[in-house]
């Protein structure tokens, strides 16, 4: 036991030794953030292209719908009014 921490601390006295693992600890702590901040760019790319597919979807419902009504023959006030009706039941 003795032997062990005669070790400890002649390591831990050695400034060499301590300068080349605070570096060493350092390095692996700035490739862990850089991870992480690689991962958040990533997830933020992915909520935007989702947000864009949800926008391009309901213009093209919007689209859909005028059309349908032109198909119908009916103004929007006649298609909300038709809306409402099946809307109550």
């Amino acid at each position: 036991m003795t032997a062990l921490l005669a070790i400890l601390s002649a390591i831990i006295g050695n400034k060499v030794v301590m300068t080349i693992f605070a570096a060493v600890a350092g390095g692996i702590g700035l490739y862990i953030a850089g991870g992480i901040n690689r991962a958040k760019k990533e997830a933020v790319k992915q909520a935007q292209a989702k947000i864009a597919a949800a926008e391009d979807r309901l213009e093209m419902n919007r689209e859909a719908s005028a059309e349908g009504r032109k198909a119908a023959g009916m103004t929007d006030a006649a298609a909300r009014a038709e809306a409402e009706r099946w809307a109550r039941r």
